[in-house]
């Protein structure tokens, strides 16, 4: 009789192939070949995070050696459990610490996990819903969190969302118009404007109108307050022109990790810039977030516009789509496809 260190499966295999130069392909591995952690767990839906792509093309940031397998989301079922926790066939969602990264990722069929990443699958969404949000779907709701706590309502007026087609942004939108703000969504694809309308937006902002901030120590105030899913000097145009007391929620640096700040935002008009991080927070926490989404928060409804299903084998076409900045909404990986 064959040994569980004997399964095979499918999953995704990024390789150096020549100096700066990577491939991504579905490749069978076995289990034998995953870390030794505590939890084995067969993969059900996996999804595209732009993290991914970032390890997918060798940014050695994210993950410093290849070969390797990334995904930093994983809706899975439990094969095997050596604590004894969770008994085989419960469903659990991994999503963040060091899944995907340096350690072997939910592109694939099968992952081990050590238990300390793993919650179980929230009462209220499907399989396929928690990996429709996955890793955006739990930062943008932190987003909203931390607008929430810093004292934000509906009638403090619009809400600025940058990067408004992708992943978080997306679902921040939805997110927002569900708790009825009047949400403003900057994107560089004006093409998709129709979506963000569908999804909520109150009205839909090229990007290029945070431009002209760039050279003012201050712009008028145009947002009581916004999400920010891009940051370099989009955030801080976007932190001079909030009004008075307000506050933005920044979890993303796909323009870049650095800009050019004053002082005057702060302490003129008391502006909070308000950081957000998925990945290290603690397990308790993401469950309470987790939990507000499948319950007052669900935008089930919305999911089906925001996310579209993939197969295994397409992983490596839309990774490269996302690493491009050409992706729209959310790509769930259908491990049945």
């Amino acid at each position: 009789m064959k040994s569980i260190l004997d399964k095979e499966f499918r999953a995704i295999r990024v390789e150096e192939v020549a100096t700066g130069k990577f491939d991504q392909q579905v490749v069978t591995r076995h289990v034998r070949d995953l870390p030794a952690n505590s939890l084995l767990l067969s993969v059900s839906y996996s999804s595209l995070n732009y993290k991914d792509s970032m390890s997918a093309f060798g940014n050695r940031s994210i993950t410093r050696e290849y070969p390797h397998t990334p995904g930093i989301d994983a809706v899975a079922s439990v094969l095997e459990d050596k604590t004894g926790a969770f008994s085989p066939g419960v469903e659990l969602l991994v999503t963040g610490y060091d899944l995907g990264m340096n350690t072997s990722g939910g592109l694939a069929e099968v992952v081990s996990v050590p238990q300390g990443w793993v919650l179980p699958l929230p009462r209220g969404l499907s399989a396929w819903e928690s990996m429709a949000l996955g890793t955006a779907g739990l930062t943008a709701a932190l987003c909203v969190d931390r607008l929430l706590e810093a004292g934000a309502v509906p009638q403090d007026g619009e809400v600025l969302v940058t990067g408004a087609t992708g992943g978080v942004g997306s679902i921040a939108v939805a997110l927002l118009a569900n708790l009825g703000f009047r949400v403003a969504a900057v994107t560089g694809k004006l093409e998709a404007a129709d979506f963000l309308t569908e999804l909520g937006a109150w009205k839909v902002l090229d990007r290029d109108t945070l431009a002209p901030f760039a050279n003012k120590a201050m712009a008028k105030p145009l947002w009581a307050w916004a999400v920010d899913t891009v940051g370099g000097e989009t955030l801080f145009n976007v932190v001079k022109s909030l009004a008075y007391g307000g506050g933005v929620a920044a979890c993303g640096m796909a323009s870049g990790a650095q800009f050019h700040a004053n002082v005057f935002p702060f302490i003129l008009r008391g502006i909070s810039l308000l950081g957000v991080d998925s990945v290290e927070l603690p397990i308790a926490n993401k469950s309470a977030v987790w939990q507000k989404l499948a319950d007052q928060w669900y935008i089930g409804d919305k999911l089906k516009l925001i996310a579209e299903d993939i197969s295994l084998e397409q992983a490596p076409e839309f990774l490269a789509r996302l690493h491009r900045g050409h992706g729209i909404g959310r790509y769930v990986v259908n491990m049945a496809l």
